[in-house]
Formats: structure tokens, sequence, C-alpha cells
């Protein structure tokens, strides 16, 4: 048996936000866009990754709650400091400033979307 992650979907109080964050800022591309009569959802993507299916629902205009089942989700880039510097001009809130980790051979920033979900961005330094 064979079995892999596809997408995962996150809502979003913004979609047009949350896009220009995802595709301008990150680099993933739109694979997909959906409407329908209670919801519109985008969905963004590199080649052979997981995808991110951002869902917005008409009439929900506060801000996402945030629970504690979400902590972050990971972004794996070639340039660490360049990605953390756009997702900051785009909109996001530094959490951790690019730093080396030389345990894992790796460096690491942490920033929050404008929706406030944690993407944690990993360059590694092999």
């Amino acid at each position: 048996m064979k079995t892999t992650l596809g997408q995962y979907c996150i809502n979003v109080a913004n979609m047009e936000r949350a896009v220009a964050f995802y595709h301008d800022a990150i680099g993933l591309e739109i694979t997909n866009r959906i409407e329908e009569e209670n919801f519109r959802e985008t969905i963004l993507g590199t080649d052979g990754g997981a995808r991110i299916q951002l869902a917005y629902h008409f009439g929900h205009d506060e801000p996402i709650e945030h629970v504690n089942s979400f902590w972050k989700h990971y972004v794996y880039t070639d340039d660490c400091k360049g990605l953390f510097a756009r997702a900051i001009e785009a909109g996001g809130e530094s959490v951790l400033e690019p730093m080396v980790l030389e345990r894992w051979n790796c460096t690491v920033a942490m920033v929050k979307d404008p929706d406030g979900y944690q993407l944690e961005i990993i360059e590694n330094d092999e």
C-alpha cells in the first residue's frame, strides 16, 4: 500500500489577501479555483509538492479563530532569508528571524501569515 499526503485546507478571512500572500510572497502557483454558493476556494502548490487549499466562507467576516490543534506548516526553500523578507513585506508577522540550526544543518525562520497561521521556512544547508 502506498500512502501520500495531498493537500490541506485552511479557512481565511480574506481570499484576495491570502492568495496574494501565498502566491506573490511565498511563490506557490495557483492550480485551481472553486466557487460555490456558500464558499470559494483557491488551491496553490508546486510541482511534486503538497498543496494548500484556501477556503473563504461567504458571510464569515470575523478573524479566523485558532485553537490549539494547529501549530505550523512547513515551507521549504533555497533562500530562507529572502522568503522571510518577502513574507514580512506581504503582511506576515515575524515569529522567528532566520537562524542557522547547526544540529540539523539548516536555516529556519517562522512567520505568521495574515490570518495568523504559522509557517516555518526551512532551507537545508547541505
